[in-house]
């Protein structure tokens, strides 16, 4: 009795089943198209051989079947022609070149040829955790990926598949490590060579990108015949969706089992650290670069950055624990010659991609260093969010003072009572009287201090409303500005920029515009609020009480009091913001000896 063993070849004897598959549904749509044009040979061979008799509704049939065949081959040309011609969606990545990282190719090579494979014909970094293999065949990536470098300025010609390597993978894990999450993927170039699954591949491929061409602003004579083949073509790509998945999954799994010759024990703790580095790297986009990206700075070092936030999580996290003692090992960046330059490049198109900033540095989009970030980046962000917080304070009506007469009653004149409103009691400080918009004759305008904004929030439960309602809508007013702004600068897709730098967009990818991914949705009303008065008691703070901006690498900005972090922040904050409550903010600022009545500087 034999027992039936699995391996790579049972991975991709069931792939080219599925290839087959996807190769039938595209000669059953071939031969839909060419039926018409069958019919018509028949009936106009019987006709002109009097087969059929001299009934005169022959006649008409074979002109009618004729006319029928001619229209579908028509459109099936259409469609083949649009299949053919349209760039299949290509990944965003930054080229490396053979002389910019031999160790890193040497790598490559070695693996390619342990596991009997061919060897992928060029590497690619991508901000992303993840790695693949990417076929760049098509003639219009080809002569995208002749453009040189500007590390080393060398072209490479496309080949097929080009290896997609995470670059926050080659800061955090070690050269055995990295050898070791590559080998499965690497092991993919061999199911990729069969030619039935490469033709499939290329089919669904085209499809898709076919798919996505009716999406792209055309005139009203063109659009309708692309709608056409679009539909045609999310038709087919129905039609072929199960058997390409169970291909795929085909792949995967030869490749998988034919990796298992190489490094398989330490490709285990590989797997742990893909989950760390996605941890830390989400961290680190959403806390640390987001608010850089929206002050016009865009971080220089993003990938050096993922190392210093894993280190911090495995310090505060009881599951990381020991994950940091393998920093004293060889990391898989100093496979790279320059591995800052690669940073630099991979931060930019990190930068594009998750928040659609320019292709290049310029005035309003300049690069920022780790060194650089509290000053730069949050020190000014609490300043521009306070001034916006103070100037929607300064266009807020008038509040009514808590002890106004009931409607109907009698009541001073109306410019008697605002200037009782503003004028303090005899004896109060200046500080203390009521902020408003305007300030009584002969008084002193209410300064930005952090005591009007805690009496303005907490005086009425409506100002709160108002003012989260104001921000909210100044500050989409101003990334609306912000979008129309990079788009008329950049286009729509990819630029002459990312030709420069390397970068190439495959049509079907960037031509809904960037960013492609973007990192979380809109903060609400609410939210903004208590970023904006967090700012303003930051601002208070470094202003009167010697604190100081600083970077948390998991928390983003940070408050730095006596050199120490200040967590506890944000419940005063929201006692305030949801129910204007302002005594544990005030119980907050004594602690810390900040002095509300102090005016601060804005940006």
């Amino acid at each position: 009795m034999y027992r039936l063993v699995a391996g790579p070849e049972t991975g991709v004897l069931a792939a080219r089943a599925r290839a087959l598959a996807v190769l039938r549904i595209r000669g059953a749509a071939l031969g839909v198209a060419l039926l018409p044009a069958a019919v018509a040979v028949v009936l106009l061979f019987g006709c002109a051989t009097g087969r059929f008799g001299a009934a005169p509704g022959w006649g008409v049939a074979c002109w009618t079947i004729g006319a029928l065949a001619v229209l579908v081959l028509l459109l099936a040309a259409l469609v083949a022609v649009v299949v053919a011609r349209a760039r299949p969606a290509l990944s965003p990545s930054v080229p490396v070149a053979e002389k910019s990282a031999p160790d890193l190719y040497r790598l490559v090579r070695d693996l390619a040829d342990r596991l009997d494979v061919p060897v992928p014909s060029a590497i690619a970094l991508t901000p992303d955790c993840d790695s693949w293999l990417e076929d760049r065949t098509h003639p219009a990536h080809a002569a995208l990926h002749r453009t040189p470098h500007p590390a080393d300025g060398a072209g490479r010609p496309s080949g097929a598949p080009v290896l997609v390597i995470g670059s926050p993978f080659l800061w955090w894990m070690r050269v055995a490590e990295l050898r070791a999450l590559l080998a499965p993927v690497v092991a993919g170039t061999g199911p990729s060579a069969h030619p039935d699954i490469a033709a499939a591949r290329r089919f669904i491929r085209g499809l898709d990108a076919a798919a996505a061409v009716p999406a792209r602003p055309r005139g009203p004579l063109r659009a309708l015949p692309l709608r056409f083949t679009g539909r045609i073509a999310r038709l087919l790509l129905r039609a072929c969706r199960d058997h390409a998945t169970l291909m795929e999954r085909g792949v995967a799994a030869a490749a998988s089992e034919r990796a298992r010759t190489v490094d398989y024990g330490l490709r285990i703790v590989a797997q742990e650290q893909v989950g760390l580095a996605y941890a830390g790297w989400d961290r680190l986009l959403t806390r640390v670069a987001l608010p850089a990206w929206r002050m016009g700075r865009w971080p220089s070092r993003l990938d050096a950055g993922v190392v210093s936030a894993l280190t911090e999580l495995s310090r505060r996290d009881r599951l990381a624990e020991g994950f940091a003692s393998r920093l004293g090992e060889r990391p898989a960046c100093d496979l790279l010659e320059e591995p800052g330059t690669f940073d630099r490049a991979a931060s930019l198109l990190a930068a594009r991609l998750f928040h659609g900033g320019p292709a290049e540095a310029g005035p309003d989009w300049s690069p920022v260093g780790w060194h650089q970030y509290p000053q730069e980046v949050v020190d000014r962000k609490w300043r521009l969010e306070a001034a916006r917080l103070h100037r929607v304070l300064d266009d807020l009506p008038v509040a009514p003072p808590p002890d106004a007469p009931a409607p109907g009653a009698a009541t001073p004149s109306l410019s008697y009572a605002r200037t009782a409103a503003r004028t303090p009691a005899a004896g109060a400080p200046l500080d203390a009287r009521p902020a408003g918009r305007a300030s009584a004759p002969g008084a002193t305008p209410p300064g930005p201090t952090l005591a009007r904004v805690l009496d303005r929030l907490a005086h009425d439960d409506r100002t709160g409303d108002l003012v989260a309602a104001r921000l909210g809508a100044e500050v989409e007013r101003e990334e609306r500005a912000e979008r129309a702004a990079a788009a008329r600068s950049t286009g729509r897709g990819g630029s002459v920029s990312d030709a420069a730098a390397g970068v190439a967009w495959g049509d079907g990818l960037a031509e809904g515009g960037l960013p492609l991914f973007p990192l979380r949705p809109p903060r609400t009303a609410r939210e903004l609020l208590a970023d904006h008065v967090t700012a303003m008691v930051c601002c208070a703070a470094v202003d009167t009480a010697g604190a100081a901006p600083g970077l948390d690498w998991l928390d983003g900005p940070a408050l730095l009091v006596d050199g120490a972090r200040r967590s506890d922040l944000g419940s005063p904050v929201l006692s305030l913001v949801d129910d204007g409550d302002a005594e544990p903010l005030r119980g907050w600022l004594t602690t810390v000896g900040v002095r509300p009545e102090k005016p601060v500087r804005l940006g």
